[in-house]
């Protein structure tokens, strides 16, 4: 415990000290988030957030204790950290195409899946498969790490939304790791919920600064590693909480559930519309929730204790196996979406007779005092 503490601490005061020199450093430079008409925010504001994030993260990891059992596989994940960097850098100050984004999370999972040996083995009854083969692992995991990364990516619409997600989910992983006794995990779920929550004290809104694809993608990163090797090493634990050991896939998509699913709507709904699934809209649900006439700090709140409704009753409900709960999830979360559509449009009627009385209001006055 007293190297995750030490790596806490570390992140936390490196990011904290190091996002104001980047904000100052941005508003010398220029280097800004342009407002356009998809996005929320009203004025530019510096987009390098994510820099600050890596910095007290990575300083953390490298300053922190050594690790002694995963000495043979830090190299592995640190190389995938630095092309996540560099790939999220290049896209914050001269942004980068769909398609080289993509090139760029595939080189990633090239390294962790054949290098440093992170791959989805075990699916614990999905649809009655259990040990799947070493191709269709490969397969699956390559596609789990994009889809987790472009989650968080996407999901980054709101001041604070996905640095407090980043928070929860990265945290519920670390704690599960912890009770494991698998430090090293443990101390990446941590570490990087503590320099999110350092980055956070200046993207609460109103923010100073956005994290950028440097900081969202990082944190998908990171929670797919985390997420791929729970489902790898629940199953076998004899320190698990009991219920997260029957089925570790239903658990690691409950942790992600909010982002995942909002991703799967938006991309099912562009591609319903012959768009590319990373066409820009305003399909996602803080979006639903801004036209609804929620401010940032409601959705906020709402999307965070969704997710963590999702995480606290998808651990009681593993006894029904993991195809069951995973189809619960999907159908709960679906069905909100659902009734939360028809309200907005409700209310958008209600406005328009509300208007309409208004103006027959007027007019019947202008007609009074024109009698008179």
């Amino acid at each position: 415990m007293g190297n995750i503490i030490i790596g806490i601490i570390i992140a936390f005061i490196i990011s904290f000290y190091a996002i104001p020199i980047i904000i100052q450093l941005a508003d010398q430079v220029k280097l800004y988030d342009i407002p356009d008409e998809r996005k929320v925010h009203k004025k530019p504001i510096p987009s390098l957030g994510g820099l600050g994030i890596f910095i007290g993260f990575m300083m953390a990891l490298l300053l922190a204790p050594t690790i002694p059992a995963m000495a043979n596989m830090l190299q592995y994940y640190y190389a995938s950290f630095l092309v996540v960097f560099f790939f999220g850098i290049k896209d914050d100050i001269l942004k980068l195409r769909p398609m080289k984004k993509i090139l760029g999370q595939l080189i990633v999972s090239v390294i962790l899946i054949f290098k440093a040996g992170l791959a989805i083995t075990n699916l614990s009854g999905f649809f009655g498969v259990t040990y799947i083969i070493d191709s269709f692992s490969y397969m699956l995991t390559l596609m789990t790490i994009i889809v987790i990364m472009n989650a968080f990516n996407l999901i980054d619409g709101i001041d604070g939304l996905a640095g407090s997600l980043g928070i929860l989910t990265c945290s519920t992983f670390g704690l599960f790791f912890y009770l494991n006794g698998d430090i090293f995990f443990a101390m990446v779920g941590f570490v990087v919920s503590s320099s999110l929550f350092a980055f956070l004290i200046y993207n609460y809104s109103p923010a100073k600064i956005f994290m950028g694809d440097t900081g969202s993608m990082l944190i998908g990163l990171i929670n797919a590693i985390l997420a791929i090797h729970f489902i790898e090493t629940a199953a076998t634990s004899n320190t698990f909480l009991v219920n997260a050991k029957l089925n570790p896939p239903a658990m690691a998509f409950g942790v992600l559930a909010v982002p995942l699913l909002d991703t799967l709507r938006v991309f099912s709904i562009r591609i319903l519309h012959g768009h590319s699934p990373f066409f820009p809209d305003r399909k996602h649900l803080h979006h639903l929730l801004l036209d609804r006439g929620f401010n940032h700090k409601q959705i906020l709140f709402s999307l965070v204790s969704v997710a963590f409704i999702f995480i606290f009753t998808t651990y009681y409900l593993l006894p029904l196996g993991t195809t069951p709960v995973i189809f619960i999830q999907g159908v709960v979360f679906f069905t909100g979406v659902f009734a939360l559509t028809k309200f907005r449009k409700q209310t958008k009627h209600l406005a328009v007779v509300r208007n309409d009385i208004h103006i027959i209001k007027e007019i019947d006055s202008t007609i009074k005092n024109n009698a008179l």
